[in-house]
């Protein structure tokens, strides 16, 4: 039963990473992948707020497997963070392409140990 939880997350999750992709990146020029990185930092944070409500006990190891696995896990993307970096590399978009790797990198920590953080301030 657990498979369906993530799979009904993942239904959404997936349309709103392309939704908000191509929302994102239609008001920003340039090569940089904006889209791609929204969606990751924001996916980090719902995940890091998530992982600290269950352990606290406000939320079940249920809404973290429709939510964290299923939604969170098909909203946020490496595989397409990773052929993008590439793609800037391999355009001469060296710099941008070094950028796009710390920026996403620490803006994605920051943002799931900040969710956590949030949780823990809700929720303690």
């Amino acid at each position: 039963m657990n498979w369906l939880l993530v799979i009904a997350g993942a239904m959404v999750g997936a349309p709103l990473r392309f939704l908000t992709d191509r929302f994102v990146q239609a008001r920003h020029d340039g090569g940089f992948p904006w889209g791609t990185f929204t969606v990751n930092v924001a996916g980090s944070l719902a995940l890091g707020l998530l992982t600290g409500a269950v352990a606290a006990g406000a939320a079940s190891p249920d809404l973290y497997l429709l939510l964290g696995t299923g939604l969170c896990g098909a909203l946020t993307t490496y595989s397409t963070f990773s052929y993008e970096t590439l793609r800037l590399a391999s355009g001469g978009a060296r710099w941008h392409a070094a950028a796009n790797v710390a920026v996403s990198v620490a803006a994605g920590l920051g943002a799931v140990f900040a969710g956590v953080a949030l949780a823990r301030a809700m929720w303690s």
